[in-house]
């Protein structure tokens, strides 16, 4: 189903909304994955990001109430839609079906590489 298909990053963002449910801001969501991750996110990726999934349906928003602390400036929460939930079911669903399909001897090789001390070439583990 293409319509829920998910880059790496989409993925990561809704996951983090859900998570943060009703603290999901712009500034918390990029804290979180920075956090949890160990991962570096500029401000103007997860922008983009969160603004393509609002327009894809996956993301709803509104304003918060003006605080003094922000200079009177509101907060945009974000939640995660039906359809949002079901991309991200769908995506899971399909990273778990190709994760029970690897064949345990996929796994013998690298046991056999990792005790010999010697590991291959890169390019050799795609092939």
């Amino acid at each position: 189903m293409k319509e829920y298909q998910l880059g790496e990053f989409e993925e990561i963002v809704l996951l983090t909304v859900a998570i943060l449910h009703e603290d999901a801001y712009g500034v918390s969501i990029k804290e979180d994955i920075e956090a949890r991750l160990n991962r570096s996110v500029s401000v103007s990726a997860l922008q983009t990001a969160l603004r393509r999934m609002e327009k894809k349906g996956y993301l709803k928003s509104e304003l918060g109430e003006a605080t003094a602390i922000r200079g009177g400036k509101r907060k945009r929460y974000f939640k995660v839609t039906k359809t949002g939930k079901a991309a991200l079911d769908y995506t899971k669903e399909t990273r778990m079906k190709l994760w029970s399909a690897i064949p345990d001897i996929s796994y013998e090789y690298s046991k056999a590489w990792i005790s010999s001390g010697i590991l291959p070439h890169p390019g050799l583990l795609n092939s």
